[in-house]
C-alpha cells in the first residue's frame, strides 16, 4: 500500500476541528481562535512534535509509523472504522488480531466524560493509560505531559524516570503500597497470558524484568489475576492523602478497563473532590510549548518528585 498524502491530511485537519478540548481533559484557554484542538495540542497528546503535525496536515514528511498513527488516532477520538481509514491512507495495516486493543470506542470517552465529579481513566489490558477525564488531570496530574510510551501503569510504578513530570503518589501503609503493586503485575500476568503473540506487551515486561528487581520479584512471586475494585490512598500535593474507592468497569470486547475514583457521600474525601473540580480549573499557567498566537494553558502545581504508584 502507497500513502495518499492529500486525502491523510484532509482526514487529520477535520478530525482535529472535530475535537474540544475539554473532551481530552485540557483547559479550553482564553481567546481560542481556532475550532477544536491546536496543533500544538494534537502534538501534545500524541507525543510528537508540533512540526510532525504541521508536516502532515501539509501533505508531506515522513510516512508515519503504526505507533504514531495509533497515538494520532487516540488523540484525535476517532472511532474504529475512521482510525483504520487513518491506518490505511497512510499505506499501513490496522492492528490486527491478536494484539492489546490501544484505541478507545467513543462511546468509552464519552462514558468518562459523563463522570464530571469524578476522576476516570481508561486502561489497555497491560496497564497502559489511553483516555482521562478532566478530574483525572486534577487529582493525578497532566497526563498529557508524559509521553505515550511512558503512559503505563508499570513502566511509572517500578521503571521511574526523573524527567517524568510530577503526579501524585499512592500513600498510606507500606502494606497499601505493596499490595498496589502486586496488582498491577498480576494485571500484567493475565495479560501477557491472553496476548502471547503482542510484541509490544513482551517488551514491556522484558524492560520491566530487567530494570525492576521489585517487579521481577513479584512477577515470579504473583499469580495472575484481573483489575479489581480497590482502595487507595493518593497524596494530593493541595488537599492532602484522600482515601478513595477505585471501582473497575470492564470493557469486554476491548479487553480494557475505566477505573473511576470516589467517597462516600458527606466525608471528607467526598468534599474534597468537590473542591478538586474548582481547584483542577483554577491551578493553570500558560503553557511554554505552544507558539504566543496560539497560547494556551494546562495544569500545574504538582509535587516534584516521581510517583510511587497511581
Amino acid at each position: 500500500m502507497s500513502i495518499n498524502r492529500p486525502e491523510l491530511a484532509a482526514v487529520l485537519r477535520r478530525a482535529r476541528e472535530r475535537v474540544r478540548p475539554e473532551h481530552v481533559g485540557l483547559p479550553a484557554g482564553l481567546n481560542r481562535r481556532t475550532p477544536g484542538l491546536r496543533r500544538e495540542e494534537v502534538a501534545m497528546l500524541a507525543g510528537i512534535s508540533v512540526d510532525y503535525v504541521v508536516r502532515l496536515e501539509q501533505g508531506r514528511g515522513p510516512v508515519p509509523s503504526a505507533q504514531v498513527l495509533g497515538s494520532l488516532a487516540r488523540a484525535l477520538r476517532l472511532d474504529v472504522d475512521a482510525r483504520d481509514e487513518l491506518f490505511h491512507l497512510a499505506g499501513t495495516s490496522p492492528p490486527g488480531p491478536g494484539r492489546v486493543q490501544m484505541h478507545v470506542r467513543p462511546s468509552v470517552l464519552r462514558l468518562i466524560d459523563r463522570f464530571a465529579d469524578l476522576p476516570a481513566i481508561v486502561l489497555s489490558a497491560k496497564g497502559d493509560v489511553l483516555a482521562w477525564n478532566a478530574m483525572s488531570s486534577a487529582l493525578h496530574g497532566d497526563w498529557s505531559a508524559v509521553p505515550p510510551q511512558r503512559r503505563n501503569l508499570n513502566r511509572l510504578r517500578f521503571l521511574p524516570d526523573p524527567a517524568d513530570p510530577p503526579f501524585s503518589g499512592v500513600g498510606g501503609t507500606p502494606e497499601e503500597s505493596r499490595a498496589t503493586a502486586a496488582h498491577i503485575v498480576a494485571g500484567l500476568r493475565a495479560a501477557a497470558a491472553r496476548y502471547p503473540d503482542d510484541p509490544d506487551l513482551a517488551a514491556l515486561v522484558r524492560d520491566l524484568r530487567t530494570g525492576s528487581a521489585q517487579f521481577a520479584a513479584l512477577w515470579e512471586t504473583e499469580q495472575a489475576g484481573a483489575w479489581r475494585g480497590h482502595t487507595k490512598t493518593v497524596e494530593h500535593p493541595t488537599l492532602g492523602p484522600l482515601r478513595l474507592d477505585c471501582d473497575t468497569l470492564h470493557v469486554p470486547d476491548a479487553d480494557q478497563a475505566v477505573i473511576v475514583y470516589s467517597a462516600e457521600q458527606g466525608t471528607p474525601e467526598a468534599e474534597s473532590l468537590a473542591l478538586l473540580r474548582v481547584l483542577g480549573t483554577q491551578a493553570l499557567e500558560p503553557q511554554r510549548a505552544l507558539s504566543r498566537r496560539d497560547q494556551g494553558h494546562r495544569f500545574v502545581g504538582f509535587p516534584t518528585e516521581s510517583p510511587s504508584a497511581l
